[in-house]
């Protein structure tokens, strides 16, 4: 008893991973002050994403979660790297807007980058992320070398917010990919994520020797405890996925009733579509 309480309590501090989550945190809310004090205002339940998200990696990062993942259960280890790689990401950057990241956009370096958001490009790069760090190999590196285990949460967060960035579409993305190419494109994701989830799932062995070794609590096998980490990614996976379609399934329905009405009114094609797109087709409603 008294081990299991030791290890429930014992917290993680890695100033590698967040010493930049404060800045980037402190650079939001800087941001944010600064246009509302020139009438720009954040809407509140953005902000309270952008929040959420901060939560979730403080969660990810600092909790026991953190601790039971590096040391005794696979299972924690992958929680983590769903809050890491998955909703933390979807978090921030539904609580982004396009005034708070028009500073940024300023860099020429940034303007190249903003390629690797396009859907052709985010989709293969999260996908290789995914699959790369959960081979033993470098898996195992990440569990014994602090630098290379923040490298990893990097990767995972850089992989996430690419993957979900030409949903939330802060920045434009081509043409052709509309509502219903995001719907295509979450099922893709997903089957990717389900692949890996069914392998940890179904798998008789387990694939990682530090947790063969390592002290379970309850009495969880390896290859139980493994099983447990497969499930949780499905499930996270499943849950988001449904939300993100239901999101995405209301907002084909507005968009193509809009579109409809705005092509009534003699309108053209191009800038309807694009302003439907974009959120702003009610702008280009005739006044009656």
């Amino acid at each position: 008893m008294l081990l299991a309480h030791a290890v429930t309590t014992k917290l993680s501090f890695e100033p590698l991973q967040l010493v930049p989550l404060a800045l980037g945190s402190a650079l939001y809310a800087t941001r944010v002050r600064r246009l509302r004090a020139r009438g720009v205002v954040t809407p509140v339940w953005r902000i309270g994403l952008f929040a959420t998200g901060f939560v979730l990696m403080l969660v990810a990062l600092v909790s026991t979660l953190a601790t039971w993942g590096e040391d005794e259960l696979f299972s924690m280890h992958m929680a983590q790297h769903v809050i890491l790689g998955d909703l933390a990401p979807l978090c921030f950057l539904v609580g982004l807007t396009g005034p708070i990241i028009r500073p940024v956009l300023q860099f020429r370096t940034v303007q190249r980058l903003s390629i690797l958001g396009h859907p052709l490009v985010a989709l293969p790069i999260w996908a290789l992320n995914l699959y790369a760090w959960h081979l033993p190999f470098l898996y195992g590196a990440a569990l014994h070398h602090e630098s290379v285990h923040a490298l990893e949460h990097v990767c995972f967060f850089v992989g996430g917010t690419l993957m979900w960035m030409p949903v939330v579409e802060l920045l434009p993305g081509p043409a052709w990919f509309g509502t219903g190419m995001k719907l295509g494109y979450i099922a893709v994701v997903r089957l990717v994520e389900t692949v890996l989830a069914n392998v940890f799932f179904w798998s008789g062995h387990a694939f990682y020797g530090s947790y063969v070794h390592a002290w379970r609590p309850w009495g969880l096998s390896p290859v139980h405890d493994q099983g447990i980490a497969g499930a949780i990614m499905m499930i996270e996976g499943s849950l988001v996925t449904l939300g993100a379609l239901a999101w995405l399934f209301l907002r084909l329905a507005e968009e193509g009733e809009l579109r409809q009405q705005l092509l009534e009114e003699g309108l053209d094609p191009r800038a309807v579509n694009r302003a439907v797109r974009y959120g702003r087709g009610q702008e280009l409603v005739p006044p009656r």
